[in-house]
């Protein structure tokens, strides 16, 4: 009896053995099933950020859009984010320097489009951005303004944009001197009464303004003339500190400014304001500001570049960037038009039934022909 029971023990064990054997089998079929059922992109964006996790850091450079960079950070803590930051032409030119140098620090580059077109485009150190987009929230068109993504650069591949803000020519004026109502088309800024009276920042220096003059020059009820008519006829002050302009106006030295930043006097009790919404009958414009990212080429994270790039169109990223900004100089609204828009100030944010030029269209970044004209009338009044 006890040699049977020994025998029948073996049999069950190895009958068990088979079926745990079979289990396992089966358990891994059913897996592997599951994980070929997986979307591809979702596949590929874990083993993605895996692949970042190791390499372990990336490296943005950016101007005007780093608050954005701590929600970035708080999602994924194991990419430390080495951030560079400054002026979008300064950057560049650091970039370009250090590539001379042989060294490729760089993964992705965030500035306004005259930047990273003008500049860096031409200068052919970009890899191609859109093969990277892998999100299905990032890759559907119909999630983005007139249902497309938008890029700077003519071969709609190297600099995307992602911020559509409006403007309307970034016009100030002090409240006191100027009744708005007065107002009803950018030729009434113009008005020979205002002649000796109106300050504009000086948009040969890179900075604000220059998306709102290449409005003026491309918009075809403006155009080449306008350009020449206030640098030429209209006996303009310019200046370039960028708190200089704001504050003459505010104390009434000057009623108008063009490309002027008042939002923090108004903000103060001070009587200025900004042309708005409705202003002009000529409509308004389509600005980046600093809503243009790139892929630098031999990127020494590029795995990390992948996530970062990812994350910043998604949804979440577009929602977090126009909320860090919303109390900055720089409010943004993301091309983005499946996310909420209430933390975008009325002055900035699109609006239905305005007609909007949109400045980030290729071949539109080019400032030489705006310049060209400002110079010419410039020298023509004297003021060269």
């Amino acid at each position: 009896m006890k040699y049977f029971s020994v025998r029948i023990t073996t049999k069950l064990f190895s009958a068990l053995l088979g079926a745990l054997i079979a289990s396992a089998g089966a358990l891994a079929s059913i897996a592997q099933a599951a994980e070929s059922k997986q979307p591809a992109w979702q596949t590929e964006w874990e083993r993605t950020i895996e692949a970042a996790k190791k390499e372990g850091q990336v490296a943005v450079y950016i101007s005007g859009y780093e608050e954005v960079l701590p929600e970035f950070q708080k999602d994924f803590p194991e990419i430390k984010v080495h951030a560079v930051t400054g002026r979008g032409s300064q950057m560049a030119q650091r970039l370009l320097t250090e590539r001379r140098g042989d060294k490729y620090l760089a993964d992705v580059f965030n500035s306004g489009g005259v930047t990273t077109h003008g500049q860096l485009h031409k200068a052919k150190v970009l890899d191609p951005i859109k093969p990277l987009l892998l999100l299905p929230e990032v890759t559907d068109t119909s999630k983005w303004y007139q249902k497309k993504h938008h890029y700077t650069d003519p071969e709609g591949q190297y600099v995307f944009s992602y911020v559509g803000s409006a403007t309307y020519g970034s016009v100030s004026y002090n409240t006191k001197l100027v009744d708005p109502k007065e107002i009803k088309s950018y030729w009434d800024l113009l008005d020979p009464k205002w002649k000796g009276k109106i300050i504009a920042r000086d948009i040969r220096a890179p900075g604000p303004g220059s998306g709102n003059a290449r409005f003026f020059y491309h918009h075809p009820e403006l155009g080449a003339a306008y350009i020449r008519k206030m640098f030429g006829e209209m006996d303009i002050t310019l200046f370039r500190d960028y708190r200089q302009g704001p504050d003459w106006l505010a104390v009434g030295k000057y009623p108008i400014c063009f490309f002027c930043d008042v939002d923090l006097l108004k903000q103060q009790g001070l009587p200025v304001d900004t042309f708005g919404p409705k202003s002009f009958k000529e409509g308004g414009a389509l600005v980046q500001q600093f809503g243009t990212i790139t892929l630098v080429n031999r990127a020494p994270h590029p795995n990390a570049a992948k996530v970062f790039i990812n994350w910043l169109l998604s949804r979440k990223g577009q929602i977090s960037l126009q909320k860090v900004l919303v109390r900055s100089e720089n409010p943004a609204d993301s091309l983005r038009i499946d996310i909420p828009k209430d933390d975008v100030p009325m002055l900035n944010r699109r609006i239905d039934g305005i007609n909007y030029i949109d400045t980030s269209k290729p071949g539109w970044q080019d400032m030489k022909p705006v310049l060209q004209i400002m110079n010419e009338a410039l020298k023509a009044a004297g003021k060269s």
